[in-house]
């Protein structure tokens, strides 16, 4: 059993190009499943039938969430359909299991207010206050993931005309435009507070460094947001992913088309997206609430 999930991992690196924490989520989430199945005697894949999927999401209980559980039953039928298009099983067990509903929890954003007090907390005169500005700057500008903006290459960067080539889920490439807030306190950053951060021994590709001139970390970013949410007494449990939500929620506020937010967001599937347009409704049924005469 363990060599026929380790030659779908190798199909999943190579041939769909999935990303490293996805991987690693499908890896754990199959080979617990394996642990249970021997448990139950069963040794082979062409032994396993829905009811064994049943009892190992029952067998789940209330420790995981409904998103988790589906999760995993998400890498399952992925896997069985993988040992079914090779001959390894007769039929996919998993076929007619539905996944377990569950209501999506909107997510939390920040009022434009709270993004401006935020954008103007850093010293934009100490080489760790540019960078920090222009760090914040470019997650509201672009909506990008915490992960893609510690791995931003100066490569990717192309401030003239204003957009970055950015590297997201699956190793897919996509534009992004910036803006020109963004783009200057980029600039600024990068002319002037990444060169003191650099030190002369380290040839550092990255964009966004550390206090030592190494790349920064994703918990270094949470640290610095924590701190700048603060001193700019945000009220909300800040997170590097609120801003990207704000990005999103605040483009469809003004106008921008769902397509459009699909492409810069790095979205494979738009279902994903529209979750924003709920946000939306949502902000603006609490502004006519509290500003209505007659609400």
């Amino acid at each position: 059993m363990e060599d026929e999930l380790d030659l779908f991992m190798d199909y999943l690196a190579v041939e769909r190009g999935l990303s490293t924490n996805t991987l690693t989520a499908y890896s754990s989430d199959l080979r617990e499943l394996v642990q249970f199945l021997l448990n139950q005697n069963i040794v082979t894949w062409r032994d396993v039938s829905a009811e064994h999927i049943h009892r190992y999401l029952e067998s789940l209980g209330t420790s995981l969430s409904h998103r988790s559980k589906a999760r995993r039953l998400a890498a399952m039928r992925s896997f069985f359909k993988y040992l079914e298009r090779r001959g390894r099983i007769e039929r996919n067990p998993s076929s007619g299991i539905r996944f377990p509903k569950f209501h999506a929890a909107l997510p939390h954003v920040l009022s434009t207010l709270e993004v401006e007090n935020l954008l103007a907390g850093p010293n934009s005169k100490t080489p760790l206050g540019q960078r920090d500005k222009a760090m914040f700057e470019l997650l509201y500008a672009t909506g990008l993931r915490v992960s893609e903006l510690v791995n931003l290459q100066l490569q990717q960067v192309h401030l003239d005309p204003g957009y970055l080539v950015v590297r997201g889920k699956g190793d897919k490439e996509r534009l992004v435009p910036m803006g020109e807030w963004a783009a200057e306190a980029l600039k600024v950053y990068l002319e002037e507070g990444r060169r003191h951060l650099i030190r002369k021994n380290i040839q550092a590709v990255e964009v966004f460094l550390n206090s030592r001139g190494g790349k920064l970390s994703r918990q270094g970013i949470w640290k610095i947001i924590k701190h700048y949410a603060k001193l700019s007494k945000v009220k909300q449990n800040l997170t590097p992913h609120m801003l990207r939500h704000s990005f999103a929620t605040h483009l469809l506020e003004n106008g921008a088309d769902l397509r459009s937010l699909q492409a810069m967001l790095g979205h494979a599937d738009i279902s994903t997206t529209q979750i924003y347009t709920h946000v939306a409704r949502s902000r603006l049924k609490e502004i006519h609430k509290k500003y209505h005469p007659r609400p």
